[in-house]
């Protein structure tokens, strides 16, 4: 891929973006600049053959691709620091700061840039993101390539921008209600005579398989289920209690409580 991607932004998300797209192959080593302000933290990236520094104009002057890997408040500034370099010939932009939207980077820019929205979630550490994906008009040409990106850190999907809070909400916050359920799955185990290790590792790879049989065999999760739920069975005894109990209210309940929080902050 002889396309020059550069970081704005060594954090945690900006350093994983690295990550992922060395081990992928996506692009070499040294076709990556990512910039931070105490480089000895992105060292590791360094030695990998990813240009490291702390001066964001000069990492962007040869990139194609820019991603901005900064908390919201700071991308006014960022964007102000680099605009002078900036052309609507050479660079493309990819904003992952939450809450920022397209309007409110072409307002930042000169007209003519093509730009991108993309919300992963904390899996693109290990390269199982869910990433959703939005652009403007002018990102025609780009978008493949940004989709291409962040399927080599998981999966990604490209949606309309009204749809970037939701995202948030199914895709991100989704991550913590998953984790909750299978802590709520390991407790469980535990009350019925697993250790604590036995009971942590049945209940995860139990939800991580029960996901890849959705992901690879693309069924729906009531065909799945009608599989291991037996007349009579213990299966759907335990759904029922569940239900019972306010388990599928209890969930979609919390997910449009997120996304009420979401909008009433905006």
């Amino acid at each position: 891929m002889n396309q020059n991607i550069t970081i704005i932004g060594g954090g945690n998300l900006g350093a994983s973006i690295a990550e992922g797209l060395i081990q992928s192959a996506f692009v070499q080593a040294n076709q990556i600049t990512i910039t931070k302000r105490n480089l000895q933290t992105i060292q590791h990236l360094a030695d990998k053959g990813v240009r490291i520094t702390s001066n964001n104009l000069e990492a962007v002057k040869t990139a194609n691709y820019i991603i901005l890997a900064v908390k919201p408040f700071q991308l006014k500034d960022i964007i102000t620091e680099i605009k002078p370099v900036l052309n609507t010939n050479q660079h493309s932009i990819i904003s992952v700061a939450t809450g920022v939207w397209l309007k409110d980077l072409e307002e930042m820019l000169d007209p003519g840039f093509a730009l991108c929205r993309a919300m992963p979630n904390t899996a693109i550490s290990i390269q199982q993101s869910m990433t959703c994906i939005c652009a403007n008009k002018e990102a025609n040409q780009q978008i493949a390539f940004v989709i291409d990106l962040f399927n080599q850190l998981g999966k990604s999907i490209v949606i309309d921008e009204k749809l970037m809070d939701a995202a948030t909400v199914l895709g991100a916050c989704g991550t913590a209600y998953a984790l909750r359920y299978i802590r709520a799955n390991i407790q469980g185990g535990i009350e019925i005579g697993f250790s604590a290790a036995q009971a942590s590792l049945i209940a995860a790879q139990t939800v991580k398989g029960a996901a890849d049989l959705l992901l690879i065999k693309n069924t729906h999760p009531e065909q799945e289920i009608d599989k291991v739920t037996t007349p009579m069975g213990c299966t759907i005894a335990g759904l029922n209690e569940m239900e019972h109990q306010g388990f599928s209210s209890s969930l979609i309940r919390g997910l449009t409580s997120s996304y009420r929080k979401i909008k009433n902050d905006m």
